[in-house]
């Protein structure tokens, strides 16, 4: 192939290198000029093109892509129609991808203008998502170029296949001990279920027993019953010795445990046996979140029905160090100082909508404006700071706190919704702040006793990232979060604040009960401001 800049009447039949456009009129990159293109051109004063002119060994770029493509997609997937250069491939159904490294590299090592792209090796892929991508970097490629790229492809036989999900049957026993609420282990089943929905599996059988090796093997042995493709063993506790719980059990049924313990972190504590042909799970405390952990590269591996022993487990080392989350029981940097810092964010920048008119923050509740309370409240309870959120009537919301030793952060968004001042109240937080509690200013039965049973149930190291109240198993305000929340916080969008995102992750929520109704009455219209103050 030639490139370079030609006289126009010589460009007639080469490929365009650039778009040009001249007085209205547009020739497109990658197009064949025509005679017609040359005319235009010319009378709009265009002398010369820069263009590419194949050779009579050359490919065009789309018939080379073509090629490529087909000699390196392997089953379940589907190579699309060229464009520009380029051939997208596409899983034809859910699966796991799987791909040849070396084949990938020594294809992409032929020569500089052939490139291929995959998503990870054991990417979970849904069906008709994209997994790879072929681009050929000039207008053609010589005919050698691509027959030595096709062989490269094929030698690798095939650089990337699709392992597709089976609808496997799963049963899954969870073990008890005292202060795991039920709802942990009901939002643990439920996660479960969104992680195999994808692959059409379904859990076919569910025990809850005490955390002791007798009554595990008893729920086991029950369990087989329903003939399981696959068993999961959620433990109260976590696997950490082969004499342990789940260990125990498994192998008193005549079951072998593969390995305990994995190079995925989070993730490490998870128990690889199985039962016969049946593989097991002893899940990791990790697994109870919905973030992408070390149980999850465990499991879609199985639900693709890929070799999964002790020997998999522990090449998974390479890639193994996920992002945080909040199932971690301590944070990987220890605080040199020890000390939990906590801060306090109350949120006053609404603008009372529902209340007909006042601004509700203002209206006065036993001598003083209802703002006053929340503020006074967090900053009776001694924590590390307080900042206030201001944003509509921002002056008198100031004016109503005169004198408090708050700091206050000015939200100029208040108009779209709750979320915004959150995003504001944790934005301007100090950085070594390890927690913070969320108040709302509408809330003046809210006191300092509270908020310090909160801070003192608040235990990040036990796995308590997040606390807050409860009245007659009713949840409240305020709540305390833990810095690990702080990102997905800040991405909330509308007139929400972080309730979805606590129900997402209530297993890392630990509840006060308290007796008055204080942290379940808020203040949003009239009547509800004349029942608080008692009319």
């Amino acid at each position: 192939m030639r490139f370079g800049t030609v006289p126009l009447d010589a460009a007639r039949g080469a490929v365009a290198a650039h778009a040009v456009r001249a007085e209205g009129f547009l020739l497109k990159k990658g197009a064949v000029v025509t005679a017609h293109d040359v005319a235009e051109l010319r009378t709009r004063g265009v002398s010369e093109l820069v263009v590419a002119q194949l050779e009579p060994d050359d490919v065009p770029e789309d018939e080379a892509a073509r090629r490529i493509a087909a000699a390196l997609t392997g089953s379940g997937l589907r190579a699309e129609a060229p464009f520009t250069g380029r051939v997208n491939v596409y899983a034809e159904r859910a699966g796991l991808l799987l791909v040849n490294a070396a084949g990938v590299d020594a294809l992409n090592l032929i020569d500089e203008d052939v490139t291929l792209a995959t998503l990870a090796q054991h990417a979970p892929v849904a069906d008709g998502a994209m997994v790879a991508t072929v681009k050929i970097i000039p207008f053609a490629l010589s005919e050698q170029v691509v027959a030595k790229a096709e062989a490269a492809a094929r030698a690798a036989a095939p650089v990337i296949r699709l392992a597709p999900f089976a609808a496997l049957k799963v049963g899954v026993v969870s073990t008890l001990l005292p202060g795991l609420s039920p709802k942990v282990v009901d939002k643990t089943i439920a996660t479960l279920e969104r992680r195999l929905a994808p692959a059409g599996a379904r859990i076919v059988g569910e025990a809850r027993v005490e955390h002791d090796a007798q009554a595990l093997t008893g729920a086991l042995a029950r369990l087989s019953l329903v003939a399981p493709d696959l068993v999961i063993i959620f433990g109260a506790s976590a696997v950490t010795d082969r004499r342990d719980v789940a260990p125990t059990a498994i192998e008193a049924l005549g079951g072998v445990v593969e390995r305990l313990g994995m190079p995925v972190d989070p993730g490490n504590l998870l128990l690889l046996g199985r039962f016969g042909d049946v593989p097991v799970i002893g899940a990791p405390g990790c697994a109870r979140s919905p973030k992408e952990n070390g149980f999850d590269w465990v499991l879609n591996r199985l639900l693709a029905g890929l070799p999964m022993t002790g020997r998999e487990l522990a090449g998974m080392g390479v890639g193994g160090l996920l992002m945080e989350i909040a199932a971690r029981p301590q944070p990987r940097e220890t605080r040199v100082e020890g000390k939990t810092r906590v801060a306090g964010v109350v949120l006053a920048a609404g603008r009372s909508s529902r209340m007909g008119g006042p601004n509700k923050l203002l209206e006065v509740v036993d001598g003083r404006p209802m703002v006053r309370h929340a503020v006074e409240a967090a900053l009776a309870a001694d924590l590390d700071e307080v900042v206030v959120v201001v944003g509509h009537q921002r002056e008198r919301v100031v004016a109503a706190l005169e004198g408090l030793p708050a700091r206050f952060v000015v939200n100029p968004d208040f108009a779209d919704g709750l979320s915004t001042s959150l995003r504001a109240g944790l934005s301007a937080l100090a950085s070594g702040t390890d927690g913070a509690l969320v108040a709302l200013g509408d809330m003046p039965r809210v006191g300092p006793d509270l908020i310090r049973r909160l801070v003192a149930a608040f235990d990040p190291a036990a796995g308590a990232h997040v606390a807050l109240p409860t009245h007659h198993g009713v949840r409240g305000n305020p709540v305390l979060w833990g810095r690990r929340f702080f990102p997905e916080l800040m991405s909330v969008t509308g007139d929400v604040g972080g309730r979805a995102l606590l129900g997402l992750n209530a297993q890392w929520a630990r509840e006060v009960e308290v007796e008055d109704a204080g942290p379940v009455t808020d203040v949003d219209t009239p009547e509800a401001l004349r029942a608080l103050r008692g009319g």
